[in-house]
């Protein structure tokens, strides 16, 4: 069971404005050689060495056994003879044939003269020739032999080629030059991220115009670092830098470095920053740079030599060439912290950029980039759209609104309504609608009564985001599921809402142990989830009395509550009696959380009973029948605001 409880996380982002017209392309480059002529070669060898093969099979015409030429002549149809000294016969019929036989020389005389003069068969005689006999054999045995030399030799190139231009080619750069034909993103297809736009923008206008900022004494920065979660939009920023650029543009990712072969990817480096200088003023755009740039170790064993020996080629670079030279480095990461600290100094990327989670107003922005093209119906607000997808990147906006388009079209439809989207949305965040997973009746109930739960315990706690839906309908693991949505951006989290959060992750259990005086395995997703958001409020935020003013959270910790920071369980800063502290306290919070559900419950024991039966009888119900059965049966403390636990004495 899934309480779909999204926190938003923050995201910042500016728009720079397009920079001057760009310069007139360059003439375009030599046109490339024809597919056809490698393939030349092997075809004339092929040609020759059939037509020799035939010429060896049959050289002069058909052979004739000696008996068939003696028939041949008594039946007159012999017109002409050449015998040489050998018994060789080569004649012509008088149909025009031609054809070759042998005499038999060991018989001695036969006749043949007078049988051929009676006949009137005109008779000719020559020498053997000395250089025919061993031609065609020497030929027929050499010529496979120097065809199969040409054949390896022609495949020995080819697969130079394939090699990035032969051996000599293995320690060039990949990178993507791009120049004359710049890609057609611009800013203005970027949505939001007006700081990031900003910065990268002042980057191409320096330079474009080194000149403005020389008057003032200013140099422009050698490197700036993107970061920020995948999907944000870094390499879709890169594109619209090679748009708006005037300058050549080099494209290259950081796994292209990496070879199997010592001192290549150093090799590659080098060649690339030389493409650069020889282009210059240039920008070199490095995707996924922590792949190269990762943190080098100290002596060890087993260690990485190349791509030691790649990053440190890679520092050298960007610390040497002149900075009056024109090269810029832009790179991507969505893992900084891996990232070596020699790299990430002033003096090589001055700048680092966040390009973080877009928030609401940037969500909407981004929705309607991509739903130009689209069909949309006059029910659909962008606005309500964002507010209801906290935390979702670009590129989920973007499988949003496409799993919206395949939903209308699957539907009949020829328009993109509100209610695709909100369809595409549960399939995104939930998974596929099972629509061939029955329930019995007594889970189907028992469903009703844990979404019912949650449905409730939301609207009662005071700081819990409103309730959105509440549905039964079972999709991916979730067998139903209660979505909140945030009434605006939050930043900052207080301890209030931590524990109504608790709380409401705690409501579906509560519920029922009210109703059926049992918990089930329908509660195990909401269970780990409290449990991870107990933890870190002990852990990283300290708010336990027990544990005081203690925060143990891991360099890097993820920014969304309910997530462990990667690695946590690998490395603790801390000892095992301060882990059993930890624990304790975790605990306390998530047992006092159940605690308080279920008092609330047992409050509003008949609104939970027939909240439960309506959602059983509609399968799907929005918040306000939530906030209607609440006002219809109030409880025992409909008015008073429901408080949270009481802290324990420190």
């Amino acid at each position: 069971m899934i309480t779909a409880v999204r926190l938003p996380r923050r995201h910042a982002s500016r728009s720079a404005k397009p920079g001057p017209p760009r310069e007139p392309p360059k003439p375009p480059a030599a046109p490339r050689a024809p597919g056809w002529r490698p393939w030349l070669l092997p075809v004339i060898l092929v040609a020759l060495f059939v037509l020799l093969l035939s010429r060896a099979h049959n050289p002069a015409g058909t052979s004739l056994t000696y008996s068939a030429f003696l028939g041949k002549v008594d039946a007159g149809q012999v017109k002409t003879v050449d015998i040489d000294d050998k018994g060789g016969v080569d004649g012509q019929l008088k149909d025009g044939r031609k054809f070759t036989t042998q005499l038999p020389t060991a018989l001695g005389p036969t006749g043949l003269a007078q049988q051929l003069r009676a006949k009137n068969v005109d008779i000719t005689a020559s020498g053997s020739s000395t250089g025919g006999s061993w031609v065609g054999p020497l030929a027929v045995v050499l010529l496979p032999l120097v065809l199969l030399g040409a054949l390896f030799l022609w495949t020995g190139r080819q697969a130079a080629r394939t090699l990035t231009g032969g051996l000599s080619g293995i320690g060039r750069s990949r990178a993507k030059i791009i120049e004359a034909e710049r890609p057609t993103t611009r800013f203005d297809d970027v949505a939001g991220y007006e700081g990031v736009k900003q910065e990268i923008g002042e980057v191409v206008d320096f330079l474009r115009h080194p000149e403005r900022y020389a008057v003032v004494g200013a140099t422009g920065p050698r490197g700036v670092l993107m970061v920020g979660p995948p999907g944000t939009g870094k390499t879709l920023l890169a594109r619209a830098v090679a748009g708006e650029a005037a300058v050549p543009f080099l494209s290259v990712t950081g796994s292209a470095f990496v070879e199997m072969f010592v001192g290549v990817g150093a090799s590659r480096v080098r060649d690339l920053f030389d493409e650069a200088r020889k282009r210059a003023p240039s920008i070199i755009f490095i995707d996924e740079i922590d792949a190269v740039g990762s943190r080098r170790g100290g002596i060890r064993l087993g260690g990485n030599d190349e791509r030691e020996q790649t990053l440190n080629q890679l520092l050298a670079e960007m610390d040497g060439f002149d900075q009056s030279s024109g090269i810029v480095v832009l790179a991507a990461t969505n893992r900084p912290e891996a990232l070596d600290p020699a790299l990430l100094r002033p003096g090589r990327f001055d700048r680092h950029v966040t390009v973080p989670l877009p928030n609401q107003t940037e969500r909407a922005a981004i929705l309607a980039v991509h739903a130009r093209g689209k069909k949309l119906a006059p029910d659909v607000d962008r606005s309500v759209v964002a507010r209801a997808t906290p935390g979702f990147s670009g590129a989920d906006l973007a499988n949003l609104v496409n799993e919206a388009a395949i939903h209308a079209v699957r539907a009949g439809n020829t328009v993109i309504s509100a209610r695709d989207l909100d369809d595409a949305r549960d399939r995104v965040l939930l998974g596929r609608r099972e629509s061939s997973n029955a329930l019995l009746p007594e889970e189907r109930h028992a469903v009703a009564v844990h979404e019912s739960g949650h449905a409730l315990v939301a609207a009662l706690c005071e700081q819990a985001d409103p309730v959105a839906k509440v549905t039964i309908l079972p999709s991916g693991p979730a067998l139903g599921a209660t979505e909140q949505l945030p009434e605006a951006e939050r930043h900052l989290y207080t301890e209030g809402y931590l524990t109504d959060l608790l709380t409401v992750r705690l409501g579906g259990r509560a519920a029922e142990l009210v109703v059926f005086g049992e918990g089930s395995t329908g509660a195990a997703d909401d269970l780990a989830g409290a449990t991870q958001i107990a933890g870190r409020m002990v852990r990283d935020f300290g708010l336990s009395p027990s544990l005081g003013p203690i925060g143990y959270a891991a360099p890097g910790a993820l920014h969304r509550l309910g997530e462990e920071p990667a690695g946590e369980t690998l490395h603790r800063p801390y000892s095992e009696r301060t882990q059993r502290l930890i624990d304790e306290e975790t605990a306390r919070l998530v047992r006092q959380a159940e605690q308080r559900a279920t008092a609330l419950l047992r409050d509003h024991r008949p609104a939970l009973e027939h909240l439960a039966d309506l959602l059983t009888t509609r399968e799907t119900i929005d918040g306000t029948v939530v906030q209607d059965v609440l006002r219809r049966w109030p409880g025992t403390t409909p008015e008073a605001p429901v408080p949270g636990p009481e802290r324990p004495p420190p």
